[in-house]
């Protein structure tokens, strides 16, 4: 089954649908997405915007959800809204704090108030 996200003008995912493989299938035996967005809009109308998304991350970055953004230029969905108001969007389109996660094994949660990494006390100290 193939997946599709319908976009709304600004690019946010409306809704994501299933299309049956075979309504993918063009002439030469070849997927097409093209044929899959036809498909959508037959059923939703021809003025609606729908992009293919991958239900197993295979391809444009992570399957669409409600709510998420399309990115055309980079060909990818992404949340746009961060974990954290400080946390800002990278060129990878993943989410980063202000100050990176220390890496030494242990595990931290972020505190918004103090903008820092707070270390988790381990249940076996």
């Amino acid at each position: 089954m193939a997946h599709f996200a319908q976009l709304d003008p600004n690019n946010l995912v409306t809704q994501v649908i299933v299309v049956s493989n075979a309504d993918l299938i063009d002439d030469n035996g070849n997927e097409s997405e093209n044929l899959g967005i036809q498909v959508c809009r037959n059923i939703f109308g021809q003025d609606t915007n729908w992009v293919q998304t991958s239900y197993n991350n295979n391809f444009r970055k992570k399957y669409a959800a409600l709510g998420d953004k399309y990115d055309a230029a980079g060909n990818v969905f992404f949340n746009p809204v961060g974990p954290y108001p400080s946390w800002v969007l990278d060129g990878n389109f993943d989410w980063q704090p202000p100050t990176p996660c220390p890496t030494d094994g242990k595990n931290y949660w972020w505190d918004e108030t103090t903008l820092t990494w707070i270390e988790i006390a381990s249940l076996e100290e």
